[in-house]
């Protein structure tokens, strides 16, 4: 099968010497410690991050971004897995909702609610806490601002920091969504679309 990806995988030996401080610090960073990273396995970066490439210096500072709001938010892993899979649905970006539901799941995100989601349903039995999340993130990305309601919902369960996390995530994702979707990257072999 031809590969769709438009921007072309670079061999590892072809990276540039700043291309290779870029990779270098994917490959060494928290998700290099991820089963499922397109960052861990040997050869050319995958996903979002072989885009990045092409602007050494954004795509550095890119991907540490990422890495800051994956790995260190306030939030729960699982509110903000919650979250990412939100803005993936929004997007219609598969890649990237085949890459962050499981680990949503994983995280404690009950899969019927990453079902609702995915078929652009308001998750039933949802806690307070995935509630606000849900509203948050689904009015950010539709409205492009959030009401005083559910901005005061988050601030009252998270702090403002919990809700600067959240719009962080919800906009660090949006990008990774362009760039996926732009750069046509493929599911691996044999998954099915998981979005419609």
């Amino acid at each position: 099968m031809t590969d769709p990806r438009r921007f072309k995988l670079i061999p590892v030996e072809k990276l540039t010497t700043e291309q290779r401080a870029v990779y270098d610090g994917i490959r060494s960073g928290p998700r290099s410690k991820m089963g499922n990273s397109s960052a861990t396995s040997a050869g050319p970066l995958g996903g979002p991050f072989n885009a990045m490439l092409r602007s050494p210096e954004i795509g550095n500072i890119v991907q540490s971004l990422g890495g800051a709001i994956r790995f260190k938010s306030s939030l729960s892993n699982k509110l903000n897995e919650f979250a990412i899979i939100i803005t993936a649905r929004y997007w219609t970006a598969n890649y990237e909702w085949h890459a962050h539901c499981k680990l949503a799941i994983d995280a404690g995100l009950d899969p019927a609610k990453a079902k609702d989601v995915a078929e652009h349903r308001r998750p039933a039995n949802m806690d307070d806490d995935e509630a606000a999340i849900y509203d948050f993130s689904k009015e950010l990305h539709e409205k492009k601002s959030v009401s005083d309601e559910n901005f005061q919902r988050v601030v009252d369960r998270f702090g403002e920091r919990g809700a600067f996390d959240l719009i962080a995530c919800n906009g660090y994702y949006s990008l990774v969504s362009m760039i996926l979707n732009v750069d046509k990257v493929p599911l691996p072999d044999g998954v099915p679309m998981p979005l419609k």
